[in-house]
């Protein structure tokens, strides 16, 4: 029963370990106040796409046409670019009414398309077909919990010590690449 958690865990976190889902929460924190609303949009989304794998178990990886998922998913990082660098160096007004929403809906949007189909949802689909599926969910959502908050906080640091315009610039032109990125792959 433990390695039914630790397995996953173990091998998620090492597979996700500065995955274009971490870079994208570490860019994604840097340009807002909202760091808790931020990691529940990403925690939901990871919630829902890897536990739909354990439900369906490798079933999920044919669910949709890879080509569709890498084209959406491109289209919204370069999107989210193109938005960074129109916004400037601009931080969120922490007393915006849209705030929160945004930030949750942010997090969750990035993360939930860019996991269909990934590595670590396809491998969260097997494991759940040899362990526990509850056991697996937990070790998975663990791992991704950790590297989250890694990320969010390494986001929020860098935010603090690195110029805001400078920083909007570098995550701007770095979602526009990992957009491209998935065109490419």
């Amino acid at each position: 029963m433990i390695a039914d958690i630790l397995i996953p865990l173990v091998v998620v976190g090492l597979a996700e370990l500065g995955d274009k889902t971490q870079l994208t929460l570490l860019l994604s924190a840097s340009k807002t106040e909202k760091h808790l609303h931020l990691f529940l949009g990403a925690m939901l989304a990871f919630l829902i796409v890897d536990g739909t794998a354990i439900v369906a178990g490798d079933w999920v990886a044919g669910i949709a046409p890879d080509n569709s998922v890498k084209i959406l998913s491109g289209i919204l990082f370069i999107l989210f670019g193109l938005l960074t660098l129109i916004s400037g160096n601009k931080r969120e007004d922490a007393k915006s009414k849209y705030h929160f929403k945004n930030q949750l809906y942010s997090g969750f949007i990035l993360i939930f398309v860019s996991e269909w189909g990934d590595k670590t949802q396809i491998a969260t689909g097997l494991f759940a077909t040899k362990y526990n599926d509850l056991m697996v969910l937990i070790g998975v959502m663990l791992a991704l919990s950790l590297l989250s908050i890694i990320s969010i906080y390494l986001g929020k640091f860098i935010s603090d010590k690195v110029n805001r315009n400078t920083l909007a610039k570098i995550a701007g032109v770095s979602f526009i690449l990992m957009g491209v990125a998935f065109f490419l792959s």
